[in-house]
């Protein structure tokens, strides 16, 4: 039913995700990634810990928000896969010092 639209001949590069290292297509979008590398959940919510992962895929619902090199809440669908990035998964909401960097 659907299938992957090709773009450039971007190779396969390494990332970490929560220390692991892990390869994804360069230049892919960072969401679809990392659910094709299988991990879930991208984040838990601040007030229960109920997991979230990806809905809307277009930068409005902040469900697949991560700590993307170092920089927490990262919308990762938004972000395009780099050679050598850092994915940290998060475990409720990021401080205010670490959201602005002061960390």
């Amino acid at each position: 039913m659907f299938r992957r639209l090709e773009r450039g001949a971007g190779g396969r590069v390494t990332v970490h995700v929560d220390g692991r290292p892990v390869q994804m297509k360069e230049g892919a979008n960072l969401a679809a990634a990392l659910l094709e590398a299988g991990f879930s959940p991208f984040r838990t919510t601040p007030a229960s810990g109920a997991p979230r992962e990806p809905y809307c895929m277009m930068g409005v619902c902040f469900d697949c928000l991560a700590a993307v090199d170092a920089v927490p809440n990262r919308q990762t669908c938004l972000e395009r896969v780099r050679a050598g990035m850092t994915i940290e998964i998060q475990d409720g909401a990021a401080g205010v010092a670490e959201a602005e960097g002061e960390f």
